[in-house]
């Protein structure tokens, strides 16, 4: 039995992992800590597991590996303790909120000799998993432009306090986009151009719109819309969109379209059933796949260091109006 902790609520995915942890034979979700205690014993009543109050007696109580959910300003404090464990690790995205923090994590976990993954479900999402196959397979030709959104609802919270967070809707969604891109092209980023600021919800400290221009090493020009602009009654928190085009023909990718329109009084509102794969899922199941064979996780913490090197650009070309190299 693989036995695998969850460091932290703070982010609500955890709830997610909680769950798939759950429908996966061979795993078991063995305890919980976090550094709100409340907010820990909670979760952990919910989940059935112990609650764990000192990190390091969760540390050391028999895990085999950790899903780290904390504020992002804290993934490299819990990533490098859960790695001096010795533990395999699944880090919530964006992996850090600055570069020598990302890089210090990978450099931890690869010093201990364990793994680290990066929580982009988005590749498990069926509809972006047959698009990478048909880009690859070089349906559509060599690519040259895409047009992508990650628009989502405003999380609240330290989400929209910097020091926390490390940005906004960009940061929050701009790393999505960018690693979904790298993974389906093979290809990496050489340049962002970018412009961002709070236009939709009064008085954030923080961007919850961003525009961005980006150009690939292939040649591939790339359009991407972050924000967090959907309203408290759109069926589901957001988007991940993706339009293609290649010199033999173009896809258009819904990441999240396997869905159907539900329309009931006792709701008040439209809704949406999903029927297809569980992304989130897909992600706990490669991960715990990561822990019993003791290989690395995909995505992997270098994954999660180069889509955290697209966002950061985005940010510094936003603060100069120039465009920034890779």
């Amino acid at each position: 039995m693989i036995r695998i902790g969850i460091m932290s609520f703070a982010h609500m995915h955890a709830h997610s992992y909680a769950a798939c942890l759950a429908k996966i034979p061979g795993a078991e979700l063995a305890a919980i800590w976090d550094d709100h205690p409340a907010r820990g014993r909670a979760a952990a009543r919910a989940a059935g597991v112990p609650f764990k109050a000192k990190q390091g007696d969760f540390l050391l109580g028999g895990l085999d590996a950790v899903i780290i959910c904390s504020e992002n300003i804290q993934h490299r404090e819990h990533v490098l303790a859960a790695a001096r464990a010795g533990l395999w690790v699944l880090c919530e995205k964006p992996i850090a909120t600055t570069l020598p923090d990302a890089r210090a994590m990978v450099a931890a976990c690869a010093k201990a000799g364990v793994g680290l993954g990066i929580a982009f479900p988005c590749r498990f999402a069926t509809p972006l998993i047959d698009a990478r196959n048909r880009v690859r397979r070089g349906e559509i030709g060599k690519l040259i432009a895409a047009a992508c959104t990650n628009n989502g609802q405003y999380p609240g919270g330290w989400f929209a306090d910097p020091e926390q967070s490390g940005g906004g809707a960009v940061m929050d969604h701009t790393v999505h986009v960018a690693d979904v891109l790298r993974w389906i092209t093979g290809s990496e980023f050489t340049r962002v151009h970018c412009a961002c600021g709070n236009k939709i919800h009064e008085g954030l400290d923080t961007d919850d719109v961003g525009s961005l221009l980006l150009e690939m090493k292939s040649g591939a020009k790339i359009a991407h819309v972050a924000s967090w602009d959907r309203p408290e009654s759109f069926p589901t928190w957001g988007d991940l969109t993706l339009d293609l085009v290649g010199t033999k023909g173009s896809l258009r990718v819904d990441a999240f379209h396997q869905k159907i329109d539900v329309y009931a009084n006792a709701v008040g509102k439209g809704s949406w059933a999903g029927w297809g794969d569980d992304a989130n899922l897909g992600l706990v199941r490669e991960f715990v796949g990561a822990v019993r064979e003791r290989r690395a996780p995909s995505p992997s913490g270098e994954d999660g260091l180069r889509a955290l090197e697209v966002t950061l650009a985005a940010y510094r070309s936003a603060t100069s109006g120039r465009p920034v190299a890779l």
